[in-house]
């Protein structure tokens, strides 16, 4: 069965919709990269992006994420926050 194409008013939220995101670390400050569902997060809120990481943080770790530095479009909010007790 084919289904039909979506309609143009659905797309990917602008940065401007969802302008919260983590910069992901590792130790020495450098970006890290991950794959899958932990990638390219974007949150429309603090609290999202928060809650996020926090039920995030173990699988970030296990992918060589060391720290996470939150952000609201270019501005730098605080971090980098340690993911490790």
């Amino acid at each position: 069965m084919n289904l039909p194409e979506q309609p143009p008013t659905f797309r990917p939220p602008t940065p401007a919709e969802r302008p919260w995101w983590w910069r992901l670390e590792d130790a020495e400050g450098n970006e890290v990269s991950v794959e899958g569902e932990l990638a390219g997060q974007r949150f429309s809120s603090q609290a999202d992006a928060e809650s996020w990481v926090g039920e995030a943080f173990a699988d970030l770790a296990d992918e060589g994420v060391d720290a996470v530095v939150l952000f609201e479009l270019e501005r730098r909010v605080y971090g980098p926050m340690s993911l490790h007790p």
